[in-house]
């Protein structure tokens, strides 16, 4: 995870869903910390996820359950495209 809380998560293949995008690393917003202030929490860790079995949301707007290694796939150019537009740095996977 980085300062700003992105976490890049892998998906589970769904054959009911395009299987190009199944195979992607996607970006998932977690939290931020202000300047001043806590760290907030913009939803489910994709560590939580990946332990208690509960659904993480990407930039894209996908929705998955996180279960494998982000680093054996290439980054979803939507969620790349969005944390870039935003001024984020993006990790390379």
């Amino acid at each position: 995870m980085t300062d700003t809380g992105i976490t890049l998560s892998p998906t589970h293949a769904d054959p009911q869903l395009d299987g190009d995008h199944e195979r992607m690393s996607h970006i998932v917003l977690e939290g931020w910390t202000p300047k001043k202030g806590d760290f907030v929490s913009a939803g489910n860790s994709v560590v939580e996820g990946m332990i208690n079995g509960t659904a993480v949301k990407a930039l894209c707007g996908k929705i998955w359950v996180p279960g494998r290694n982000p680093a054996r796939y290439g980054i979803c150019p939507t969620c790349k495209e969005i944390a870039e537009g935003m001024g984020w740095k993006v990790p390379s996977a």
